[in-house]
């Protein structure tokens, strides 16, 4: 589940990094404003699946953060609530896989 989640949250970053610089456009917020708030949650949801390893509950709670906050961007940037869902849908399912698999593994 660790590699599942962390693997969910570089993508998102990716995604979150690419939609800066369309925020700045299709709303004109300021290059700042943008980059902060956008680079904020690009670089949380990367610590959190850095650290997944070693605190999973604390890269869940995070990394939950990061997919309201994803879901919530739509309203700067309308498309981010497609991708917002989608990986909201992909950070459940992963959560969900996760722990069937670990509890048939036995651990």
């Amino acid at each position: 589940m660790k590699r599942l989640c962390a693997t969910v949250l570089v993508m998102e970053a990716i995604v979150i990094a690419l939609a800066i610089p369309v925020a700045t456009h299709i709303d004109h917020l300021t290059p700042r404003d943008a980059l902060l708030t956008g680079g904020v949650a690009a670089v949380a949801a990367v610590v959190a699946a850095a650290i997944a390893r070693w605190q999973l509950a604390l890269t869940l709670v995070v990394g939950s953060l990061v997919q309201v906050f994803a879901i919530v961007s739509g309203k700067t940037v309308p498309v981010m609530y497609f991708l917002g869902g989608i990986f909201a849908a992909l950070w459940v399912i992963g959560i969900w896989l996760g722990y069937r698999v670990e509890r048939a593994a036995g651990h």
